[in-house]
């Protein structure tokens, strides 16, 4: 499947797409990026992603790494 950027860098997720993921106008993503593989990989954050995460990172620090990032970019 291919695709084009606009001159604001929007890029047209085709309909097929859009119905086997669930995405709807408002859905959030959250965008990776592979240097190595050059390539931007897009996650749609639905209903069914958020539950699929419950307790995976559970006792991980994770609250703590947050503050630290967060606290890097603000310093930034």
């Amino acid at each position: 499947m291919e695709t084009v950027a606009t001159s604001k860098g929007q890029v047209v997720i085709p309909a097929k797409l859009r119905k086997k993921f669930d995405i709807k106008e408002g859905t959030r993503f959250q965008i990776e990026v592979d240097e190595k593989g050059r390539r931007i990989i897009l996650k749609p954050i639905t209903r069914e992603y958020i539950h699929s995460l419950r307790g995976k990172l559970k006792g991980k620090g994770l609250m703590k790494s947050l503050r630290e990032e967060k606290q890097r970019e603000r310093e930034q």
